[in-house]
């Protein structure tokens, strides 16, 4: 299974990342590139403490869908509602300049991959995370956003 722990993984990701262009088209959703590569830099900002999300967990999302996400091999569902804080067009982060935003997201990414400088705090859904738990879904997230620009 992929993971941010593995520099391959890690360097895959980061890659696929610093190729985006603000042109590029999205396959499904409603966001635009620039509005993805905002939420990913909220989410690792979330993950690493630094930003705040209101908790919306709940026992099956704690236990038995987590695990789900985490160690199935399957591409993630689209359109699973993500928090309002990081959720673009209501309190994620504005788009501002895309080379901008793109800079802060790969530094965010930096952030969170140095998981020895990252708190435990728990994710809003998944409820307490190992830090396997967070390498995993860091690489999962991004992997399934990056897809959805293509890339």
């Amino acid at each position: 299974m992929k993971t941010l722990s593995n520099l391959s993984d890690r360097q895959e990701i980061s890659l696929r990342l610093a190729e985006l262009a603000p042109t590029d088209k999205g396959r499904w959703g409603l966001m635009s590139v620039h509005q993805m590569v905002c939420h990913l830099d909220d989410s690792y900002e979330v993950a690493c403490g630094h930003k705040t999300v209101s908790p919306a967990s709940s026992l099956m999302q704690r236990t038995v869908i987590k695990w789900f996400a985490l160690n199935v091999p399957l591409q993630w569902p689209r359109g699973v509602p993500t928090r309002p804080e990081i959720e673009q067009g209501k309190g994620g982060s504005i788009p501002g300049d895309f080379r901008q935003d793109l800079a802060s997201l790969l530094a965010a990414f930096g952030r969170f991959c140095d998981h020895s400088t990252r708190p435990p705090v728990p994710h809003p859904m998944f409820g307490k995370m190992t830090a396997a738990n967070w390498m995993r879904w860091g690489y999962l997230h991004a992997d399934h956003h990056l897809r959805q620009f293509g890339r």
